[in-house]
């Protein structure tokens, strides 16, 4: 295809079969609004904000047990009030469908450790209900904090949705943490409860955490009850069972909290020091949710949302509110890789997806396999297919328009933990360009930021937002005086949140990420975004998975460029293909690109979500202690990181 032309245009029929068509003709009909562009409509959402974001309010019907005085309180950021006065409960939204539609499947759960499982709207209300009573026998009230050290199964999402729906708040670690992870984060936040798992399956390895589980025990002074959630091997000592927990009389209801109460708390990666508690409200995730999966992802009633991720990752929350909307959710727990490459088309074709979320490593990596999902698999009723977590190449945008057609949405954006949601994103209304990113969010005021805190379009910059979303965090937990949050996001520009992003904005909205700000090169003075350097190595045949470091020079000149690089199967890193990487970075991007060195190492370190950990390692390399910079637990291979010990450890020998 053309650079630069559409691989998805909206359809003409918009208006009529896309839920943000629907929210068009709403507006049209209830506030005398009329949008002829997406672009008309983002301007609109990020300048009056009491209109838009009362307008979702009011569009997705949102049920208030005492209304708002206003929608803004403040504005200010940090500090914005959103909905004063009003109390809701996000559990009574996401089984709103149980009136409707009783009968109707709710959850469909694959797992590697059981056969799956499948609830209904008013099975899974039913075991919510029991749930919040059997909490409440445990003591569990408003405030109160409930962790959960369990996998992505129905279960979870029970006790989750019962923990909310007390007014109690939720964290969680995915039981592929070790117990000294799983205390860093939850002993922050003092919780009175511990749901836990004595193991799992992960594709054909049986894993044993009844250690863990006790260490995690005997870290965390303030849990009065642990509850067994039966899954793996054994049982659990002075623990209460599952089903005893379920076992009495159910006790619907929903506790009616501010519009700020906190719903949950999501931890930070913990790989550049301890993790951050970032505490999210009932009504900001809500909102954000409302909006991001009907008018993004176009989900309603009768769609179906698939988007492997563990407990850890904030896409478990997004999941979770595929509810919200109405629509049924595929839990998934186990190898997202076992028993191949093609298991998750597969589950698409089976539960019948109509949103499959992926990784971009994922969609690369089937490319790269040659994989033919829309041949092989009946997966006609899949309209979007989102991916998030790191920047997709072009190549891996048309690899899916070659797949699906151009019918099929492939929806890229990129946000985090720290809003619960996208910034970035595509849409059914925003065409898609191969590479780059649709727009801005609806809500979101994203731009990007030069050094002077002048917006910049058409070159790299600081993603900034300047203007408050409801789902940023009421704060980090235990930051009484609000020092640590106003560090984390609005130090570098007062009162605008940066969120350490690096990015490029074309003059029509659309927008490139570039890697982390925190690992932009700065080569001789020119910045080098990390992401278009693996665009072109990992296009290679012989490599598997790749890091760039760039080590300053003081001076100011060039300094070093480091390259480390997986390779594939056999291949060997001689000097032919040494010669051919620099080739290639050469002819795609600059000779500023070419690398200084090229080391061939085990394992690329990464996060449990999958982040390229360039900092941890430069740091390392810098003289920082391995200990320091990031937590082994924290890792998705825990001796990643050893080669640059092993290397820092060389370069001080040299001196």
């Amino acid at each position: 295809m053309t650079p630069g032309q559409p691989l998805y245009v909206p359809p003409p029929d918009l208006r009529r079969t896309t839920r943000i068509g629907h929210y068009l003709g709403w507006l049209e009909e209830n506030r005398g609004l009329t949008f002829s562009s997406y672009d008309e409509l983002h301007r609109w959402s990020v300048t009056d904000l009491d209109g838009f974001w009362s307008s979702i309010w009011d569009h997705f019907q949102v049920r208030a047990h005492t209304p708002p005085r206003r929608v803004l309180g403040r504005r200010e950021m940090p500090g914005a009030e959103w909905f004063p006065g009003a109390t809701l409960n996000y559990a009574e939204h996401a089984l709103r469908s149980r009136e409707a539609a009783p009968h109707e499947v709710a959850v469909v759960a694959h797992s590697q450790t059981r056969p799956p499982v499948e609830l209904s709207w008013g099975q899974l209300a039913d075991q919510v209900a029991r749930a919040r009573a059997g909490l409440r026998r445990l003591g569990v009230g408003r405030g109160d904090r409930v962790v959960a050290y369990l996998p992505s199964i129905p279960e979870t999402l029970v006790a989750f949705l019962a923990t909310a729906s007390l007014g109690a708040v939720w964290a969680s670690c995915a039981p592929e943490f070790g117990a000294a992870a799983v205390v860093d984060r939850f002993s922050q936040i003092e919780p009175t409860v511990l749901l836990a798992v004595t193991g799992y399956s992960y594709g054909a390895k049986d894993i044993d955490r009844r250690d863990d589980v006790a260490a995690v025990r005997a870290g965390l002074p303030t849990v009065r009850h642990a509850v067994h959630v039966p899954y793996g091997p054994g049982e659990l000592p002075d623990t209460v069972r599952w089903d005893d927990l379920l076992a009495g009389p159910g006790d619907p209801g929903f506790e009616p909290v501010p519009f700020a109460h906190p719903l949950c708390v999501l931890f930070s990666s913990g790989t550049t020091g301890k993790p951050k508690p970032i505490v999210h409200g009932h009504g900001g995730i809500l909102l954000e949710h409302l909006k991001n999966h009907a008018l993004s992802w176009d989900l309603g009633p009768g769609d179906r949302l698939l988007w492997f991720s563990t407990t850890a990752w904030m896409i478990w929350n997004a999941l979770v509110s595929g509810l919200v909307v109405g629509a049924s959710i595929v839990m998934i727990d186990g190898n997202p890789l076992y028993p191949g490459l093609d298991w998750q088309w597969q589950l698409a074709e089976e539960t019948g997806a109509t949103l499959l979320g992926a990784s971009p490593g994922f969609l690369m990596a089937c490319r790269k396999e040659g994989l033919t999902p829309r041949k092989d698999h009946d997966l006609s009723r899949l309209r979007q297919i989102g991916a998030a977590g790191s920047p997709l190449p072009a190549e891996g945008y048309y690899w899916v328009h070659e797949q699906f057609g151009p019918d099929v949405l492939l929806n890229v954006g990129s946000g985090g933990t720290d809003v619960c949601s996208g910034l970035v994103q595509g849409g059914p209304w925003q065409p898609v360009i191969a590479g780059e990113i649709s727009a801005p969010c609806l809500g979101v005021a994203a731009a990007a930021f030069d050094e002077r805190g002048r917006a910049v379009v058409d070159e790299l910059g600081e993603l900034v937002v300047t203007e408050p979303m409801p789902s940023m965090p009421v704060g980090f937990w235990g930051d009484t005086d609000g020092s640590r949050y106003h560090a984390a996001y609005f130090d570098t520009y007062p009162g605008v949140w940066k969120h350490g992003d690096w990015v490029r904005f074309a003059p029509q909205g659309n927008c490139v990420i570039a890697g982390r700000s925190d690992a932009t090169l700065n080569r001789g003075g020119v910045r080098l975004g990390t992401a278009e350097f693996y665009r072109v190595i990992e296009e290679l045949p012989q490599i598997d998975d790749s890091l760039v470091i760039h080590l300053e020079d003081p001076a100011g000149g060039p300094g070093e460029l480091l390259l480390y690089v997986v390779l594939r199967d056999s291949a060997e890193l001689d000097e032919a293909l040494r010669r051919r990487i620099a080739a290639a970075l050469r002819g795609a991007l600059s000779p500023r690109h070419v690398p200084d060195s090229i080391t061939a190492i085990p394992a690329i370190p990464r996060n449990r979500t999958g982040k390229k950990l360039e900092l941890p390692a430069k740091r390392i390399l810098l003289g920082a202690e391995a200990a320091d910079v990031a937590s082994r637990d924290a890792l998705a291979d825990p001796a990643s990181l050893d080669p640059f010990v092993a290397e820092a450890a060389a370069r001080r020998a040299a001196r």
